[in-house]
């Protein structure tokens, strides 16, 4: 029973739920991508040339008996991916600057301020 236990305590720990759950909503922003692609993008900017190609999608793509079009459509998709990472990646840094900027609230009084000022209250007296 030892290695059930030692597996449980492993998929239990919080980096590796932490992991798939990073993992299943990757897959779904994936999913959103490829639709902004096709049903997007694709109509709005690609519509001039795959008229002229005679085409309604850009996966149909062919020149001189090559496919190039799931390859293009990847290539628009990674795009899109890193242009959204990039924006949040930026996002994220600027909020960090602005915390580190904030000014750190101020500090007490030092331990040797404190001796110096009860010293000389007792001087006083």
């Amino acid at each position: 029973m030892g290695f059930l236990k030692e597996f449980r305590d492993f998929a239990v720990k919080g980096n590796v739920i932490d992991l798939a759950i990073g993992v299943i909503i990757g897959a779904a922003f994936g999913a959103i991508v490829s639709s902004m692609v096709t049903d997007v993008i694709t109509p709005l900017l690609l519509s001039p040339v795959l008229k002229m190609a005679n085409l309604d999608k850009i996966e149909l793509l062919v020149w001189n008996g090559v496919t190039y079009g799931k390859f293009l459509a990847a290539v628009i998709n990674f795009l899109c991916v890193a242009i959204v990472l990039f924006l949040i990646v930026k996002g994220i840094n600027k909020l960090k600057k602005k915390q580190e900027e904030a000014p750190a609230a101020p500090a007490g009084p030092t331990q040797e301020e404190l001796l110096t000022e009860i010293r000389d209250l007792l001087k006083n007296k």
